[in-house]
């Protein structure tokens, strides 16, 4: 059996009540997805500011985001082979110092590197969600997981909504260098807060070193079939919540007349997915992995259907949005509690995994429904994202009979312990081999040779 390293972060956790550390973690997750998306609201007033061309501070947001799918591929990994509790704080700390360079920039190229940097030391949910199964378990997803990981999840969606209201408002009252010196100031507040009060949960024993978890994401990817199929299905179901994303623009400014202010608010309907995250975790708790899937990316197939006349019936629009994001982030919150059952030592790489397919198939997803919007309207947006969320559902609901196996190379034995297909379907019990059962049968002894009444 896997032995459980996290106890002593488990008992300071329960003493202080893993209700409120759970909320403080979504909290966290807000914050630090906000302050990804700070910037794409601000970009006509730094322009004046800096006296620049809009063109040219369109890479602050384009530069933040490669900042932040860099993070997640090259800084998430980290979790798994050092204190989870001292990256946040780290990362929290010198993301507040990269905001202060943003605040600060004096030129365009200045705040494309502070932007850059933001990005890069902004991928906390990523370390947040695993640490919050952790301190509220035994490392391993086990009854309210789901619950859980779906909380965390509606704080990062939460904060990406609010994030841009929360923009463009103050930058109309103080300015832009105002959004990124306030964000600055929340972020040190809020490391502070975690500083005393999180606990500290060391380092799975025998856990590998950095160099060596970021070169096992590969194997990891090809050795585990489950983890293959919730990836690759994480990416799929990308692909058509990007081309929608994408589109939306085109369409609502094409034939709905609305600006750029109306479309920043048309994404607070989105905001019904924030709501309904939890419960999605809780489904993933009580019917498991294939019927938590079926049903979520059933949703977005469904939501890509009542989309289609949404090309010239506005309330059908609306209706096809809520559907649609509450399937795909609803199907992310499974996503992610199906991968945390797995070794609590790996599950720092699984959300580095998970993501990065995720980031790859929304950026494929926006060059698809760019092409589809070009070469046939609207309908053939609605059949690019409809195929790609029925190839995401059919991966993501394929049997795995190894599913609850922990991937080769991550066995009870340490990470660099193989365990063979045999091995590793074995019924872990107290008895070492079936042997020693058969004679506990015949003695009625138990495994130490004590008699068993």
């Amino acid at each position: 059996m896997i032995e459980s390293n996290v106890s002593a972060g488990q008992r300071r956790a329960k003493g202080g009540g893993t209700r409120r550390l759970t909320l403080l973690l979504t909290a966290t997750s807000a914050v630090t997805a906000a302050n990804v998306y700070l910037s794409q609201p601000l970009m006509g007033a730094a322009a004046a500011s800096l006296r620049a061309g809009p063109d040219a501070l369109a890479a602050v947001p384009t530069a933040t985001q490669l900042g932040y799918a860099a993070g997640i591929l090259l800084l998430v990994p980290a979790g798994d082979s050092h204190d989870r509790r001292r990256l946040i704080l780290g990362l929290g700390t010198a993301s507040a110092v990269a905001l202060a360079g943003c605040a600060l920039a004096p030129s365009v190229g200045w705040l494309v590197v502070a932007g850059f940097a933001v990005g890069l030391l902004s991928p906390v949910p990523q370390l947040v969600t695993p640490l919050a199964v952790a301190l509220a378990g035994d490392g391993r997803a086990g009854p309210g997981a789901g619950r859980i990981v779906g909380t965390v999840q509606g704080g990062l969606l939460m904060g990406v909504l609010a994030s841009r209201a929360y923009s463009g408002s103050l930058a109309e009252l103080a300015g832009w260098r105002a959004v990124f010196g306030c964000s600055c100031l929340l972020t040190l507040l809020l490391v502070l807060v975690l500083r005393g009060a999180l606990p500290y949960v060391p380092p799975a024993t025998g856990a590998a070193s950095y160099q060596d978890t970021l070169s096992s994401l590969p194997r990891l990817f090809l050795a585990h079939p489950l983890v293959r199929r919730i990836t690759v299905s994480g990416a799929l179901v990308g692909i058509a919540f990007g081309a929608f994303w994408t589109t939306l623009t085109f369409l609502l400014e094409q034939h709905y007349g609305v600006g750029p202010t109306g479309i920043g608010l048309f994404g607070l309907v989105a905001a019904a997915s924030a709501l309904l995250s939890p419960y999605a975790g809780r489904l993933a708790d009580r019917t498991g992995r294939r019927g938590a899937l079926a049903a979520l990316i059933g949703l977005v197939v469904a939501g890509w259907l009542v989309l289609l006349p949404g090309g010239t019936r506005f309330w059908w629009l609306v209706a096809g949005v809520i559907v649609l994001d509450v399937g795909v982030w609803g199907g992310q919150a499974v996503s992610q509690t199906v991968l945390f059952t797995l070794d609590p030592r790996i599950h720092s790489r699984l959300n580095t995994l998970y993501f990065t397919f995720r980031f790859l198939g929304i950026a494929l997803g926006s060059l698809m429904g760019s092409l589809a919007w070009a070469g046939g309207g609207w309908p053939a947006v609605v059949g690019t994202g409809t195929v790609a969320a029925v190839a995401g559902l059919v991966v993501g609901v394929l049997p795995a009979r190894d599913g609850d196996r922990p991937p080769p190379g991550t066995g009870a034995d340490g990470p660099d312990q193989p365990v063979s297909g045999r091995r590793a379907g074995r019924r872990r019990g107290p008895y070492p081999s079936r042997t020693a059962w058969l004679r506990r049968r015949r003695t009625g002894c138990g495994p130490s040779g004590s008699r068993r009444w």
